[in-house]
């Protein structure tokens, strides 16, 4: 039964997004499950093993052929192979498609070459500083390379993100024209392209060096983990633990969708894959179309910001704030714990407050048998954290854990690697990579542009200024800025961009850093939920046959606690672990009673109360309990302090009348129509 809900609802998601008219959301549904044959499947397969190959002899220091190489060279050969597999992988429209015209094997071959360049150079560069002054041939191949790049770019990344990456590796060369706060230093074109290929400032600097040191393993490590039916396990653990419960089966997604989410970094292919099974599963047991649509776009996207994976933007943070990874992990863990409680709450309440019913026990797995046959992807993740922890071995721990889960794959009967699985997995692996270097390079370009000009420190002040030093202000105006640019670009290529632009300004008025970094990376991924883009919620949407634009809307009911969390933990970082153990006690244990309110505010319902009333009274019941659970989970400084006590106080005060008339009213409401 679970094959052919995948099979249909896979069918319906690449039918049905046309409808959207959403093109990003065309563009991800076409990589879809897509196989690829002959010469390009090989090629990419080759490219993914050369460049895995060069990440184990680089991170593990082998010095193989006695030869040591530079971090340069390694990130240039990187840099080669997978912009060689975004050519192979993605055609001129920036959709796959399983065979490659003759132009694009040639792009292929450019920017191998070009790579070879580089590396062979690399030496000498470095003594000579040609990202100041290159040779002519220098400059010769840094314009190659850099067209390749914007091209690579746009059609990994779509014509948005290829539009400001263009406008901004131009805008050094009329800097000097521009009005403060925007004007610069101006370098002639010639002069500052150079300066993008070759220095570690620009496209080779702090993202690149991150996807060279810590993705490439991680993203290793989730797919072979879910080729070895590790998804398969963790969702049939969630169905044996919650599915019995009441709206069981969204309580299900959430758990599936977080940690599939965690692993792939990617919301629209997380909910292609588990809200193929999760969705009709949901309506299956009295959940609307709009509703289940709207639970996977949620479930998916807080994958995203939970560890211990969290996608590759994590491991661009850790290596750009120059702090182990085990650090921006232990950040992430309340905040995320505090979104899917919110989103836990609020399904409790609707299916509560319909009536609805968990799955039948006949038809979920039972425990005991789950973990006999999946225990060890417990125990692989638990070596995984506690080499990250312990030793820190951060870039090397995937790799110690893929070992030993390839290992004990061995010894299964049921999810044993095949050769058309490896095959599958490799390729996999590698048009994630290269769609993954290609904007990683593309927003190094922004990285240097700002280098390049100067105009990172004048932004910032002018911006504190504008906001009047208001830090709150100055919040509102982030987020907005965060949000408007994470509707045009992918979430790694967004965090980048903030945390050149806008990271500085925040921090420079007196914010927590690490909690500045985690706030855009969190107001970035907003889009994602939130029309007019809501790219996860229509995605769902496809696969659910809901109104893309409903679900949106109730996407951001349900997601409701990712708008207000980031103000909590970037104005009290003791939500981030950054305070005294008894501060982040009581601020977690407050923040959690208030967002249980904020939730039952927004769906009428209180868990373990009853439901509010309907009508005006219920409105102004709502108003009540949403203010009260909002002052409540306010960080208002000192959580000793009197001020946090009065706070707190009328906070309670606020609740007390919604939640008396809650328990006078327990009676389920009828299940509101699609």
């Amino acid at each position: 039964m679970t094959q052919s809900i995948q099979k249909s609802a896979a069918e319906h998601a690449v039918r049905s997004p046309a409808d959207t008219g959403n093109a990003a959301l065309d563009a991800e549904l076409s990589v879809g499950k897509l196989r690829l044959h002959g010469m390009m499947q090989w090629y990419v397969i080759a490219a993914t093993l050369a460049a895995i190959f060069a990440s184990v002899n680089q991170l593990f220091n082998l010095r193989l052929g006695n030869y040591t190489m530079l971090e340069g060279q390694y990130l240039y050969i990187l840099a080669g192979l997978f912009l060689s597999v975004t050519f192979v992988s993605f055609r001129v429209d920036g959709k796959a498609s399983a065979h490659a015209p003759w132009y694009d094997w040639i792009l292929a071959l450019a920017s191998l070459i070009v790579a070879v360049y580089f590396v062979a150079t690399a030496s000498e560069s470095l003594d000579s500083g040609w990202e100041y002054a290159a040779p002519q041939r220098a400059v010769v191949f840094s314009v190659a390379l850099y067209v390749l790049v914007l091209e690579a770019t746009r059609r990994a990344g779509g014509w948005v993100l290829f539009g400001i990456v263009a406008t901004f590796s131009l805008y050094p060369t009329f800097a000097g024209s521009m009005p403060d706060p925007l004007s610069g230093f101006q370098s002639p074109f010639l002069d500052v392209v150079p300066y993008f290929m070759i220095s570690s400032e620009a496209s080779f600097g702090i993202p690149m060096n991150a996807f060279g040191n810590l993705v490439i393993g991680f993203v290793l490590f989730g797919a072979i983990l879910q080729f070895t039916g590790g998804g398969k396990f963790f969702n049939n653990l969630a169905l044996a633990l919650v599915g019995q419960f009441r709206g069981g089966a969204a309580k299900v997604a959430i758990f599936a969708s977080g940690f599939m989410g965690s692993m792939s970094g990617s919301v629209i292919s997380n909910v292609l894959t588990t809200g193929a099974v999760s969705i009709p599963a949901m309506k299956r047991t009295g959940f609307s179309a709009r509703y289940a649509a709207a639970t996977e776009a949620c479930a998916s996207t807080g994958g995203v910001l939970m560890p211990p994976i969290m996608g590759a933007t994590a491991f661009v943070m850790a290596a750009w704030l120059s702090r182990p990874y085990v650090d921006i992990m232990m950040a992430a863990a309340v905040p995320s714990i505090l979104y899917y409680f919110g989103l836990f709450v609020q399904i409790d309440a609707y299916a509560a407050r319909n009536d609805l019913r968990g799955l039948p026990r006949t038809e979920l797995p039972r425990l005991k048998e789950t973990m006999r046959g999946g225990w060890q992807y417990i125990v692989v993740f638990a070596v995984l954290i506690f080499l990250m922890v312990a030793f820190r071995w951060e870039t090397t721990a995937p790799f110690y854990a893929i070992v030993l889960l390839l290992v004990i794959n061995q010894f299964s009967h049921h999810d044993r690697f095949t050769r058309q699985g490896f095959m599958d997995m490799i390729v996999s692996v590698g048009r994630t990579l290269g769609e993954l270097t290609a904007i990683v390079l593309g927003i190094g370009i922004i990285v240097g542009s700002f280098q390049a000009t100067g105009l990172t420190g004048p932004l910032a002040t002018e911006l504190i200024f504008m906001a009047g030093d208001n830090v709150f202000v100055l919040l509102v105006m982030g987020a907005i800025t965060s949000f408007v640019f994470g509707m045009g670009m992918p979430v790694t290529a967004c965090y980048i961009f903030l945390a050149v632009v806008l990271a500085p300004t925040l921090v420079q008025a007196g914010l927590n850093e690490l909690a500045v970094h985690l706030f855009i990376l969190y107001w970035g991924m907003v889009s994602f939920i939130t029309p007019p883009v809501a790219i996860g919620a229509f995605g769902a949407a496809s696969l659910a046959g809901a109104s893309p634009m409903r679900t949106g809307v109730e996407a951001m009911r349900l997601g409701g606690v990712i708008y207000i969390v980031p103000f909590f933990f970037v104005l009290n970082p003791a939500l981030i672990g950054e305070g005294t153990f008894s501060e982040m006690a009581i601020l977690f244990v407050g923040a959690l009673i208030g967002i249980w309110l904020i939730s039952a505010a927004l769906q009428g319902y209180v868990s373990f109360f009853g439901a509010l009333p309907d009508g005006a009274k219920g409105v102004v019941l709502r108003v009540l309990l949403f203010g009260g659970g909002m002052l409540i989970a306010a960080p208002t400084g000192d959580a000793f302090g009197l001020l946090h006590l009065a706070v707190s106080g009328a906070g309670v005060a606020l609740a007390i009348l919604p939640l008396a008339a809650a328990r006078r009213n327990h009676a389920p409401v009828a299940a509101a129509a699609e």
